[in-house]
């Protein structure tokens, strides 16, 4: 796949250093899988390309930091490690103390310097990809029951929930009891996770909350899963026979729509969503589903963007539970950190243990 996504890569690259004075690349698993290099785009060649330093970041929690911090700086090619300029260690708890003579005998043996060392710290930033154990709110009542089907995405969007109620994953019909909202998040493949989800039998449980009139809130490929049908007449994700609880159908286009917006609940929304009538939220679509309502379908957001029907509630656009307003009239609390402040708090932290001087020297600030 490189040779088709280098060039798309490259040129996004070169229009970022055109752009901007300094700019990050993050690589992602290790720079020194010698058996891919020849197929790599995210590390070694990223950073030749933007003729960049390189800072390498070990998790010491894990153990063995400095073993990979060395094997790595051995295993990678000698152009590539000439850029190695610095090593930091992370998540470190304990005393700094005891590390001697660990980071010197590393700086002898590889001539780079150890230039951070950042300690562990509980921040309230998403995982990478979402998917991390979700983290019980302070005093939190409320509890949501997220559908973790194989392939959801943008979990990153429920990480602001875990401030304002007690979030769960939701694989089996279990994990579903006592949910005072049950979520069906977004969908890398919408048919395959429909598939899995009636596999575990969770499409009769979702439709028997229905039923009950508790709250079932569809994200995206949620809300694609709990209408009529999936068509696929170009084969992007897969045809299927949706949950049929809310009266929509679902095309998959080859071109996917993204778009950013702000949006406004409708003024006349029932119990159970009647607090969020006229609610304005911002958010972003990114979806091949091109959705189609049925003549019966209520409008929960004008434009094509929500519909509702009793208890059920679909949305296209990603970011409504990430918006505070929208969780004060759902839960009756506000999350305590937003994403800014939670950088911030984070940021404060990390320039407190590197070598900030070094760094800025790296890239022309000083």
């Amino acid at each position: 796949r490189a040779p088709h996504v280098w060039p798309v890569v490259f040129e996004s690259l070169q229009s970022l250093l055109a752009d901007y004075d300094v700019v990050v690349l993050e690589g992602a698993g290790s720079p020194a899988e010698i058996n891919l290099m020849d197929c790599d785009v995210t590390n070694v060649r990223a950073a030749s390309t933007a003729d960049a330093s390189v800072l390498l970041v070990a998790d010491i929690d894990r153990g063995g930091a400095f073993a990979h911090l060395y094997g790595t700086w051995a295993l990678l090619p000698r152009e590539a490690r000439q850029r190695l300029r610095g090593f930091i260690l992370n998540k470190f708890r304990g005393d700094a103390s005891l590390l001697a003579p660990a980071p010197e005998r590393l700086t002898a043996m590889t001539r780079v310097p150890l230039v951070g060392l950042v300690p562990w710290f509980h921040h309230e930033l998403p995982d990478e990809d979402g998917a991390a154990t979700p983290i019980e709110g302070d005093g939190a009542m409320s509890i949501v029951a997220v559908i973790r089907y194989p392939f959801a995405s943008n979990l990153d969007e429920f990480k602001p929930l875990e401030q304002v109620a007690r979030v769960r994953w939701a694989r089996k019909p279990a994990d579903l009891n006592g949910a005072d909202l049950v979520i069906l998040p977004g969908s890398k493949h919408v048919a395959s996770d429909l598939m899995w989800l009636r596999s575990a039998g969770l499409d009769r449980a979702i439709g028997a909350r229905a039923r009950q009139g508790a709250p079932v809130l569809g994200v995206c490929g949620g809300l694609q899963m709990l209408g009529i049908r999936l068509h696929d007449p170009h084969g992007v994700d897969g045809a299927a026979e949706g949950l049929g609880l809310l009266p929509v159908e679902t095309t998959f286009e080859r071109e996917k729509i993204t778009r950013r917006g702000t949006f406004r609940f409708a003024s006349t929304l029932a119990v159970p969503w009647a607090t969020l009538a006229n609610r304005e939220v911002e958010g972003y679509e990114i979806r091949h589903g091109h959705i189609r309502p049925l003549p019966t379908a209520s409008v929960a957001i004008s434009d094509g963007i929500g519909w509702v029907e009793g208890s059920v509630l679909g949305v296209t656009v990603h970011g409504v539970v990430e918006s505070w307003d929208v969780l004060q009239a759902l839960f009756g609390r506000v999350p305590k950190y937003s994403l800014d402040s939670a950088i911030d708090r984070l940021t404060d932290v990390v320039m407190a243990n590197v070598d900030a001087r070094f760094i800025e020297e790296l890239v022309g600030l000083r």
